[in-house]
């Protein structure tokens, strides 16, 4: 049995899709871009800045469920270019500082035409 999390201070789906699914003590966490929830805008247009929006979304969903940064285990993050890859960095490590096991790729566009996405899987 699957629990669905859903919180306002993260953006609404843009799909059929939930903010997050709690199963068998973890929390799965749909792929976060940079909009904000207040305003539903995509207002940041550098990677530093939807990177940060993201990892704010993250821990908001993260937060409803009852659980925190601290307790990612995995993360798997999209970048629209590995040229950004070192920004990003910069700002992930910022939020994760316990260092989860992660991916990060590159592809070919993301939801919005955006720079980043960020999923995440922790503990409750």
């Amino acid at each position: 049995m699957s629990n669905t999390v859903y919180t306002k201070n993260a953006p609404e789906a843009i799909g059929p899709y939930s903010q997050a699914k709690i199963v068998g003590g973890l929390v799965f966490t749909s792929g976060q871009i940079p909009i904000n929830p207040a305003t539903g805008n995509i207002e940041a247009t550098d990677i530093k800045a939807q990177a940060d929006q993201s990892c704010k979304n993250i821990k908001a969903i993260l937060e409803e469920a009852g659980s925190s940064l601290d307790k990612v285990v995995k993360t798997t993050c999209f970048l629209a270019d590995m040229a950004d890859f070192a920004a990003f960095n910069e700002v992930y490590a910022q939020y994760f500082t316990s260092k989860p096991a992660r991916s990060c790729v590159a592809v070919k566009t993301l939801p919005k035409n955006v720079l980043v996405e960020v999923e995440a899987i922790a503990e409750v």
